[in-house]
């Protein structure tokens, strides 16, 4: 089972994705890829899935997942234990299929669900087994789906395809591959689409949509039983929305935190109630506040508390 709590509510979008145990190549075979797909078009129709892109490799798998019910944890768990027993069941194995829980990242909707559809699309090319040319042939894919009529209900391209200006018609689809084939000859262009983050982090998205969700998950308890790399960055968001608001309180600005002296007093007194109100870490406010390092931030702060209790009440 996924480590919990997964962070779901209706039609959220997910970057899911997972390898095989011990990067083993659970899709070696055709049939094996088939069937993982056959599972997946059964969780979309039981969990009412909106699918808007996949892609099969040898030994993973990326899935654009849309939520309509707020299920995703309870679908996962349908659709790669069923797949696990098939497996196990037609190879006459045992034993754990993929390298622990899959990875689930929100992904903000429109531009971020875009870059995202590409990046899955392209994964066979990035990968090296599959020419660009011949990407819209590759059977494990959406784009070959999508490509062909008719196509699962469940499949659904409209909103990313508006975001590249384009329309589910023949003509636009032969514009859409070769948009494909620019970002594939193109890093920079993978770069700008975020390509090489897709896979860190917890959410896909903007800096302000990826602040306005860490601060609605905090309301609802679901950030602190969270565990790992995924709770830290979500954290990190929260305290960036606590620090912009001080600044706003204090009429600064990041700029000043940037040129004024590691020890400044205003700098501490906003260390030490950044650290008291939203329990920043050491590390981090030292970092985004230009106080040097975590040891010697941790050393003004014992400093400053220090002075505030041997200063008379009346002072």
């Amino acid at each position: 089972m996924p480590r919990l709590p997964r962070l779901q509510f209706p039609h959220a979008i997910y970057h899911v994705y997972n390898r095989g145990n011990y990067r083993t190549y659970v899709f070696d075979e055709p049939g094996a890829a088939e069937a993982f797909l056959l599972c997946l078009f059964q969780a979309a129709k039981l969990f009412g899935w909106k699918v808007h892109g996949y892609v099969v490799m040898g030994n993973h798998f990326h899935l654009a997942l849309e939520t309509p019910r707020a299920n995703l944890v309870e679908g996962m768990h349908w659709l790669l234990s069923t797949y696990a027993t098939r497996f196990n069941r037609f190879r006459r194995e045992q034993g754990h299929l993929f390298q622990g829980v899959y990875r689930a990242k929100l992904v903000e909707p429109g531009r971020y669900l875009g870059n995202l559809v590409n990046y899955i699309h392209l994964n066979p090319v990035r990968a090296g087994i599959c020419a660009i040319g011949a990407l819209p042939c590759y059977r494990w894919s959406s784009l070959r789906r999508f490509l062909e009529h008719p196509r699962p209900e469940f499949l659904t391209c409209a909103e990313w395809l508006r975001e590249q200006n384009l329309q589910d018609t023949p003509e636009d689809w032969r514009q859409y591959r070769d948009i494909l084939a620019a970002i594939a000859s193109d890093p920079a262009r993978q770069e700008a689409g975020g390509f090489d983050s897709m896979t860190l982090g917890w959410a896909i998205g903007s800096k302000e949509w990826k602040r306005e969700m860490a601060a609605e998950f905090d309301l609802r308890g679901a950030v602190e039983p969270m565990s790992g790399p995924e709770r830290d960055a979500l954290r990190a968001e929260l305290w960036h929305r606590e620090l912009d608001a001080a600044l706003v309180r204090l009429g600064r600005t990041r700029a000043d935190l940037a040129s004024d002296r590691k020890g400044a007093p205003w700098k501490v007194t906003l260390a030490d109630e950044l650290r008291r109100s939203a329990n920043c870490s050491c590390a981090w406010l030292a970092q985004e506040l230009a106080m040097g390092g975590a040891a010697a931030l941790r050393t003004r702060l014992h400093e400053h508390r220090k002075s505030l209790r041997s200063t008379p009440p009346d002072a």
